[in-house]
């Protein structure tokens, strides 16, 4: 979703997948930032945080009327419907980061 947003065109390619992946463990509860993703990505959870909350707030407030092929694509079970998890509501994902 973010290769249709230039906002996120800055950003490197590596901190934006470490802080997709960041987020896709604490949506699906599945623990945090552990020391060894820190040594192979180069990140700290802290370094991650500021990113993974604009991806949350990208799921949580997308458009729905235009550039629908990456939603349609990922909705569909081949993919296991990413495209329709729910986002983590902002407070909870802040508590959530703070804990990491």
């Amino acid at each position: 979703m973010t290769l249709q947003e230039y906002d996120y065109a800055r950003e490197s390619p590596s901190k934006l997948a470490a802080s997709c992946l960041l987020l896709a463990l604490t949506m699906k509860n599945l623990g945090g930032w552990t020391p060894t993703l820190e040594y192979y990505s180069g990140y700290s959870a802290q370094d991650l945080h500021p990113l993974v909350k604009r991806l949350n707030f990208l799921l949580t407030y997308q458009p729905h009327d235009k550039l629908n092929a990456v939603r349609s694509k990922y909705s569909h079970r081949v993919f296991f419907e990413v495209a329709k998890v729910t986002p983590m509501d902002m407070l909870k994902l802040e508590e959530a980061l703070s804990s990491c």
